[in-house]
């Protein structure tokens, strides 16, 4: 059994607002991706490096391909999401959204979101994360949606125990 209901289809364009959407990441989202990490990586890697080792100094085009072809992937057999936030055009990669099943106790699914450094504090961070949870609850099979880094940190997510199911 899987995390996700099996006959349950992922959202694939998500608008938000009139001038944005999400949608899932694909490896063709290379160069866009590219640009937004790395203009962001330093603040990146400040909330996700201990938890997840990501984006890496010196992160390559080869480096991120890799990731956007792993995601791209998990998004098709429904283990992990990572939605990518656009402007209207997608000339610009703004921001992400993770979904991911956790291997911690106490929630169904670990959900954390991001926006490029020179949208921190903006108007359309704010909609982000007004969005998110709301979109989650309507759209998303989850029973315990946990918001890592709004409803606790990235170091007391650290801190709590792995999910062990039960013996047979």
């Amino acid at each position: 059994m899987t995390w996700l209901p099996e006959e349950w289809s992922h959202p694939v364009h998500v608008p938000m607002g009139r001038d944005h959407h999400l949608r899932p990441l694909r490896a063709t989202d290379l160069d866009l991706a590219t640009a937004a990490v790395s203009s962001s990586r330093v603040r990146l890697w400040s909330i996700y490096g201990r938890a997840w080792g990501w984006p890496p100094a010196g992160l390559t085009r080869e480096q991120e391909l890799v990731e956007l072809t792993r995601a791209e992937a998990e998004i098709a057999a429904h283990e992990s999401f990572d939605y990518g936030l656009f402007d209207r055009d997608e000339t610009a990669l703004l921001g992400c959204v993770h979904l991911d099943p956790t291997p911690k106790t106490g929630a169904d699914a670990d959900i954390s979101w991001w926006v490029v450094d020179a949208l921190v504090g903006s108007e359309l961070e704010a909609l982000l994360a007004t969005f998110v949870p709301t979109w989650v609850a309507a759209e998303w099979p989850l029973a315990r949606p946990r918001y890592v880094g709004r409803d606790l940190t990235w170091d007391d997510w650290l801190d709590l125990p792995e999910d062990v199911p039960p013996l047979p």
